[in-house]
């Protein structure tokens, strides 16, 4: 029979889960020993709960280890088992615990949320694949009573195991582990694990592989989807037309990045770190990373830890011309330009289409030495790519904006002029004033107007200030008789312009607003 007192110790347990921590700290100072030592259980039950990082810790104690990066894979858990419908995609350098996390932490700790839940798991081979579940499976019974759930002893296997029913149900939740390719009948899921769909870089360099892996994928993984279930890809980003690839491809919109770099080389990094940060500095210093890229290799260090799958070279640029010539962005303010301009690829014809529009800043020094330092290109109309010039013109004080006339004739001076227009009325100019239009006519094939310029990275005369994988990419891969990719377009636009300003009989013009001051 329940005593008073024990009716009275669960009504405070269930309050003492709703309160803050200090509330609890509090609460806990002032207890009994005995309602001291169930409070401290309640407290790992509680951390369980949180997260598979806090499970993980609880039943290791400590021993495994946590770090922001592993946080967000915590937390796209938590979004999942709280009933949201997620496709996430999972990018990270090996060895910073991304399959520990999602593949083996993350489904553990999701069926003991959810028991009556089923969870699917496949790779490249069904025996990495059953590895996992097999480790899945060895928690579970060693750590049964802790974590409130058991397997069913008719059903135990490795590769297939079923959970006990939980109390007042029927139904049996489980996982289910097999190689990529391979036949999923039976089952569905509620969530679905895909870890390392391709063995390696041979394996994702082979088109029939690659269209193997994409049908099997949706006619085979995602048709085994539970009303409403969530996905979860984790994908070493060894070619651009990989599962990863086509997937945002086709469909960036359903897809929840979490794309994280050995060293952080972009603005918009998902942990908000400096460019030249490492993910997981106390396990991989910068000196470290550094030794790493040496040994593996340029294509194997963007593809395994920066997660830009690098293509082959084309005819005109080399890899060599970009990589050994690259600036730092924290060493950009040591240099003083003479000049700065910013040069437009736009799209012909109807400009009021959302095409992917080239937007690249350059400058130069007074030693005539070139520096690349934006790529703002993406997809947007003109009323966007109008004012995203002027915007950059105004944060780089540029002193001339490059534009193609070949299309549209005067339709881009005017959108441009316009735009400035809008933004001084917005005092969005800072009161600069505009920069001078320079308008090109590209008579020339598109060859004799890249090869100088490529000419010049060959040279050690241009610099990239930071790392621009798209525009990088459109350049090593293009060769002559290709379309003129935009990024490259715009990029060698600025850039011709700054190494030879009589070719259009422009130049930089005077400017009372100061803009020049201090450029040598």
């Amino acid at each position: 029979m329940t005593t008073a007192t024990e009716h009275r110790q669960t009504a405070l347990i269930t309050r003492y889960r709703t309160l803050d921590r200090e509330q609890r700290h509090a609460v806990a100072r002032q207890a009994s020993p005995e309602l001291r030592a169930a409070l401290a259980a309640v407290e790992r039950q509680m951390a369980m709960d949180r997260s598979p990082g806090a499970m993980a810790a609880v039943l290791t104690e400590g021993r495994e280890k946590q770090a922001p990066h592993l946080a967000l894979i915590d937390n796209a858990f938590a979004r999942i088992a709280s009933g949201e419908r997620l496709q996430v995609m999972l990018t990270m350098p090996p060895r910073h615990g991304k399959s520990q996390r999602a593949s083996r932490w993350g489904p553990l700790w999701y069926l003991r949320r959810h028991p009556a839940h089923r969870v699917m798991l496949a790779s490249y081979g069904a025996d990495l694949a059953d590895d996992h579940g097999r480790w899945v499976r060895d928690q579970l019974r060693e750590y049964s009573d802790t974590l409130g759930i058991s397997l069913n002893p008719a059903s135990h296997a490795a590769n297939r195991f079923d959970l006990e029913a939980p109390r007042g149900s029927s139904v049996r939740g489980g996982m289910v582990t097999a190689g990529v390719g391979g036949g999923l009948t039976g089952k569905g899921f509620n969530l679905g694990v895909i870890d390392d769909p391709f063995k390696g870089h041979d394996d994702a360099s082979s088109p029939a592989q690659r269209e193997r892996v994409w049908e099997w994928y949706r006619s085979v993984f995602f048709t085994r989807r539970a009303p409403g279930a969530s996905i979860i890809l984790i994908n070493t980003r060894w070619h651009e037309d990989d599962l990863s690839g086509r997937l945002l491809a086709h469909e960036p919109h359903r897809w929840l990045q979490i794309d994280l770099p050995a060293i952080a080389d972009s603005p918009s990094d998902a942990l908000h770190r400096p460019i030249g940060e490492p993910l997981w500095p106390a396990q991989y210093d910068a000196a470290e990373l550094a030794d790493t890229r040496e040994s593996v290799g340029e294509r194997v260090w963007y593809a395994l830890y920066q997660q830009k799958p690098r293509p082959l070279e084309g005819g005109v640029w080399k890899w060599a011309w970009i990589t050994g010539n690259r600036l730092k962005p924290e060493a950009w303010p040591g240099i003083t330009p003479t000049r700065v301009v910013v040069a437009v690829d736009h799209a012909g014809g109807d400009t009021l289409r959302n095409d992917e529009v080239g937007l690249v800043c350059a400058a130069k020094d007074a030693e005539g030495h070139l520096y690349v330092t934006d790529d703002r290109s993406r997809s947007m109309g003109a009323d966007a790519w109008g004012a995203e010039t002027c915007l950059l013109a105004i944060e780089r004080q540029a002193d001339a904006i490059v534009l193609e006339k070949n299309f549209g004739g005067d339709m881009a001076k005017q959108i441009v002029t316009q735009a400035w227009s809008e933004l001084r009325r917005d005092g969005a100019t800072k009161g600069l004033l505009m920069p001078a239009i320079i308008e090109v006519h590209a008579k020339q094939g598109k060859r004799l107007r890249a090869e100088p310029i490529a000419q010049l990275y060959a040279q050690g005369l241009v610099h990239h200030v930071g790392e621009f994988t798209d525009l990088e990419g459109q350049m090593v891969t293009w060769l002559p008789g290709m379309d003129s990719p935009d990024r490259m377009d715009a990029a060698v636009h600025a850039l011709t312009e700054l190494a030879d300003p009589s070719a259009h009989g422009t130049g930089a013009g005077n400017y009372n607003d100061q803009r020049l001051r201090g450029r040598r």
